[in-house]
């Protein structure tokens, strides 16, 4: 007998007569979609701007003789703010199974583009001295704790209300959104340090990122909440969903997303985090050229997952996840190969075809986890494995990958970084496919 509670999902209407989904329930899939992808574009250029901007805040905040040294402590930092990914993820994804989807996915975009804008008007270690780093620790962290929360959600709300033959065409929208939100924030990060000097940059420049988050997050927390505010509540089942559930109705779940999560994340920022910083710090392009390489791979991956959803609705998560995961394996050491070959055009090259596999992974990622969950837990259940395997590959990736290159003195080490996860995800990916999705109708 089944240990799950019995709730109606939000959003399953009846598919017609030949099973293609109902005008009303894609009209429905297409407004959550919309809303999770909003918000994910905002969570995704909040959370990114520190990472492109982390070689102007190293010195600031952790001034040191050697560069490096204060570039680790700033990533480190960056790395951080992932251990309080799983704790927004609980907090926040047991209110979603508990009372409400959509004021969750409300808050998370408040409590991001607070910190975020806090951080560019933060004093610096010369300043305040010690309090400028805690306070930066401490601003992080909360984004960290939103960030959480945000992912899982957005992937759920749009799982729930999108019918199996569509998932993967309106599951895309989230990991567009993300992606996209990066690479805004590399172009506006290289639209700075173009208009301002050396100088300015590092005096001031580096702040404006931040601030532009203030009107993005207004503009995109009108949409959500107009559409959230449409969305039904969870129909409550008389039993309040808590931490001890997940763990005694998904442990395997939670591994298995774990896993997936680890391959997906740590691909993702190997490109989204760490490339821009290999090539600027390790190789010696230029960073405004840099910038605006990554700007350009960063927003092409994000409009390449369009196009990859619906070709997941027609293969299969399973196997769309595959191709993104042996596509890392064949070309990322090879890519790696050719940035070092000092023109700046074959490295942006290079660094496109890596992260087209990404495109792949991402939209297996954010529209497969959410199956692997009974209704009663999803939220948490998802927020749980996603954040355990962005702590683990993700948040790590940029640190590990720096030390990587200074361990072995090799340009090329953080492709074997990458090519693990890769590994990871296909295992994950086979243990999927032989449990059950309990997030798909009828399944």
């Amino acid at each position: 007998m089944s240990t799950e509670p019995t709730v109606s999902e939000p959003g399953r209407t009846q598919a017609g007569a030949e099973g293609a989904p109902g005008a009303q329930s894609v009209h429905r899939a297409r407004r959550a979609a919309i809303a999770g992808g909003v918000g994910t574009f905002v969570e995704g250029y909040d959370f990114s701007s520190y990472g492109y901007l982390s070689v102007f805040i190293a010195p600031l905040y952790f001034p040191n003789d050697d560069p490096v040294v204060s570039l680790l402590l700033t990533l480190v930092v960056f790395a951080t703010a992932y251990v309080a990914r799983p704790l927004g993820g609980i907090a926040f994804g047991l209110v979603g199974d508990r009372v409400d989807r959509g004021k969750v996915l409300v808050a998370t975009i408040l409590c991001m583009g607070v910190a975020t804008t806090l951080l560019g008007l933060l004093p610096t270690h010369a300043t305040i001295g010690v309090a400028a780093t805690v306070l930066l620790i401490v601003l992080r962290l909360v984004q960290g704790f939103s960030v959480g929360a945000e992912v899982a959600g957005a992937a759920t709300f749009v799982s729930e209300a999108a019918p199996n033959e569509v998932k993967s065409r309106f599951g895309a929208f989230n990991p567009a959104g993300a992606t996209l939100g990066f690479g805004v924030a590399a172009a506006v990060a290289g639209l700075v340090s173009a208009l301002t000097t050396t100088e300015q940059m590092a005096e001031w420049g580096w702040r404006i990122p931040f601030l532009i988050a203030l009107p993005l997050t207004v503009v995109c927390f009108a949409i959500r909440r107009r559409i959230t505010a449409e969305a039904h509540p969870v129909e409550q089942t008389g039993k309040r969903t808590s931490l001890l559930d997940v763990v005694r109705l998904g442990w395997l779940p939670v591994l298995k997303g774990a896993g997936l999560s680890a391959a997906v994340n740590g691909t993702a920022y190997f490109g989204l985090t760490y490339v821009s910083i290999h090539l600027i710090q390790r190789l010696g392009y230029p960073k405004t050229g840099v910038y605006w390489v990554t700007t350009a791979v960063v927003v092409i991956t994000a409009l390449l997952m369009i196009p990859v959803g619906r070709l997941g609705d027609r293969w299969g998560l399973p196997r769309l996840g595959t191709v993104g995961m042996c596509g890392y394996l064949l070309v990322t050491w090879a890519g790696m190969w050719l940035m070092g070959q000092g023109n700046l055009a074959l490295a942006g090259l290079a660094f496109l075809v890596i992260m087209a596999n990404s495109a792949f992974l991402q939209v297996t990622g954010y529209s497969l986890s959410p199956e692997l969950y009974p209704r009663a837990i999803r939220f948490t259940g998802t927020s749980l494995g996603w954040n355990i395997g962005v702590v683990v590959a993700g948040g790590t990736a940029p640190v590990i990958c720096v030390w990587l290159v200074r361990a072995t003195g090799s340009a090329l080490a953080p492709a074997f970084f990458v090519m693990t996860a890769a590994a990871v995800g296909l295992v994950a990916l086979a243990a999927i496919v032989a449990g059950p999705r309990p997030g798909r109708t009828g399944a």
